[in-house]
């Protein structure tokens, strides 16, 4: 996609620090690291969501995660990782191209992990349940 910052960086029109490089996964640093040694690791393809992901790739992009996760957490001595992956706008995708973050922890950081929980309605789960299942 031409307007596509990641693929910029995927045709080495915007520099990165590259971590990692195959025929269909990228990983690079990310240059707003929420702790330093923040990891990105995308698809060298243009793909907007995880949902609309090719199964192949995202069998490459799986293993290059927790690859690039393990790498992470020896080099930075970090105390735990998040892997994230933010989907459509509206759950926090700033670039719409599908990527996984690694983002290093260490206690007391001060990087939000943490999410407000909410409570269902009498009946409510299984309401969902049923209608996630029926679309498997």
């Amino acid at each position: 996609m031409e307007d596509c910052i990641f693929c910029k960086i995927v045709k080495n029109e915007i520099p990165s620090i590259k971590i990692y490089e195959a025929d269909k996964v990228l990983a690079f640093l990310d240059i707003n690291p929420h702790n330093k040694g923040h990891t990105l690791v995308i698809t060298k393809d243009h793909h907007e969501t995880f949902d609309k992901l090719p199964k192949d790739i995202l069998t490459d992009m799986i293993k290059v995660t927790q690859n690039v996760a393990k790498a992470v957490v020896e080099a930075t001595s970090c105390h735990g990782f998040n892997i994230i992956m933010n989907n459509h706008k509206s759950a926090g995708q700033l670039v719409p191209h599908v990527h996984f973050h690694v983002v290093p922890r260490f206690d007391k950081d001060g990087v939000a992990g943490r999410w407000k929980t909410k409570k269902y309605d009498e009946g409510e789960m299984n309401e969902y349940a049923k209608g996630i299942k029926k679309r498997l």
